[in-house]
């Protein structure tokens, strides 16, 4: 049996360790053609969150960044994620949006969509699957998220899998673990569930090591049928993201399993990205401790990072544990939503706003309103109905009721202008005007990156920034730089 891997370090690797900031074109590009040596069966590379971090705080243009990696990859299929009806904002788009979008992806270099529904709604997920066929995505895969709750069985996710891949609709289905609360155990009785009803249909595998079970689950998943395996290179592996791919292979191949990559790039792949890693100052992932807690709150890593440090910086981290256990009563009361994007945020913040204020439910966000109001869909089990009169019974709530969807197409080009290529129409019909200015104001992004050079630089926008100094000189053996101001 053959084991593919899909690579993950650009996208879910940068984010789950580096919150999506970690990475820049540059950086991508300068390591892509080794990354077209490596064999993956597919590169894990883009969701709308990262185009808009791009945008935001990187001032690159994400467009622009997808048409250089394609053309460095040129027969590595590159990925995007959907979260959903939305696209960058968290404001539910059109039908006519979405496939807009996806037109887009798919001519400047996507050619694999993975779409993943927050509440697992087969029939949202068809919908969407079918808006992407029509947009010409050529590879289209489901993304069935796993999560613990008294509803989510083995027979739960197989029904939801058995709709998903007997449409017809899909070309491959992956078992998504956010949390990395899949265990070797539930491996063995979920995987050959799946597989029992999905027929020829590919099985993939993607989790994550937050509390270090996902590199023993992929070695019970992957001889029981998930022939496809989500990893990250060294340095972006591990920690709340994805395991290492150089450990994953050694094992897989110990086992008995073929996994068919260039052993040479993927080590050159490895040290790159493990120096850059060093030389930014990024974190370097290490797979979590075990801690059985996150089988009851399920916070997912990133989420959990966020909370920890805005607890530290008002100096009550000592409240966490109670936040915890404040999220496992929040979630049930809002029917068990998967924590999973944007549900962690809704119910981590309601959980963390219900222990500062010592009363519960006394100040409700927005977001946890359009939640309970059906903005994100229906949740797969029943609210508590207390919970969800005194959200409903709010003048917000009614506000929100009324709340106007995005603007069609030909609404947000009057409102825009027609001046502009629909690669930057859309990141400013979803963007803030001056975030895509200054984006553009900045230029193109550059086209390499040099780990070595890293502390030279860091070392010379330091000196420079001082004031008084009319020439810097550095010397070392192999290299001499001198500055001199103008006189």
């Amino acid at each position: 049996m053959t084991i593919e891997i899909v690579d993950t370090t650009l996208r879910d690797g940068n984010q789950s360790n580096w919150g999506a900031t970690g990475l820049d074109t540059g950086m991508m590009l300068q390591i892509a053609p080794v990354m077209e040596r490596v064999g993956f069966h597919a590169i894990d590379f883009l969701a709308s969150t990262h185009m808009g971090v791009a945008v935001r705080f990187k001032k690159e243009d994400p467009w622009e960044r997808l048409r250089l990696m394609r053309a460095a990859c040129p027969t590595t299929p590159l990925q995007f994620l959907t979260t959903g009806m939305r696209f960058i904002s968290w404001e539910i788009a059109s039908d006519e949006m979405m496939e807009f979008a996806f037109r887009l992806l798919v001519t400047n270099g996507i050619d694999r969509f993975a779409i993943m529904d927050p509440m697992n709604n087969t029939g949202a997920m068809l919908r969407m699957a079918a808006l992407t066929r029509r947009a010409g995505g050529s590879a289209i895969v489901a993304a069935l998220t796993f999560t613990l709750s008294p509803l989510h069985d083995d027979a739960h996710f197989a029904e939801a899998a058995q709709a998903l891949t007997a449409s017809g609709q899909f070309d491959r289905l992956y078992l998504k673990d956010p949390g990395g609360l899949v265990t070797p155990e539930r491996a063995k009785t979920l995987i050959p569930a799946l597989k029992a009803v999905m027929g020829a249909v590919p099985l993939e595998f993607h989790s994550h090591t937050t509390i270090g079970l996902a590199p023993f689950s992929y070695l019970e998943a992957a001889p029981l049928g998930a022939t496809t395996l989500h990893t990250s290179a060294r340095g972006a592996a591990n920690g709340t993201g994805q395991p290492w791919t150089g450990a994953v292979v050694a094992n897989l191949r110990d086992l008995g399993l073929s996994v068919d990559v260039d052993d040479a790039a993927l080590a050159e792949y490895d040290a790159y990205i493990a120096a850059l890693t060093q030389a930014e100052g990024l974190v370097h992932g290490q797979p979590g401790e075990f801690d059985r807690a996150y089988f009851r709150h399920q916070m997912p890593g990133g989420m959990m990072g966020t909370m920890k440090r805005q607890l530290a910086e008002i100096r009550r981290l000592d409240l966490l544990p109670r936040v915890l256990e404040e999220v496992e009563q929040v979630r049930a009361e809002l029917g068990y939503p998967i924590m999973v994007t944007p549900f962690s945020q809704v119910v981590g913040t309601m959980a963390l706003m219900n222990v500062m204020q010592g009363e519960r439910y006394k100040t409700i966000p927005d977001e946890v309103t359009r939640y309970v109001l059906g903005r994100f869909g229906q949740p797969t089990m029943p609210m508590d109905a207390a919970v969800e009169a005194r959200i409903r019974d709010t003048k917000r709530a009614r506000e929100l009721e009324d709340e106007a969807h995005m603007a069609s197409l030909d609404e947000l080009r009057a409102r825009i202008g027609r001046g502009y290529s629909d690669e930057e129409f859309l990141l400013r019909a979803v963007m803030p005007a001056d975030q895509v200015d200054a984006m553009k104001a900045a230029g193109p992004a550059r086209r390499g990156y040099d780990a070595k050079t890293r502390p030279v630089m860091a070392l010379m926008r330091e000196l420079t920034a001082r004031k008084g100094l009319s020439s810097i000189r550095i010397e070392k053996p192999g290299l001499k730089l001198e500055l001199n101001g103008g006189r």
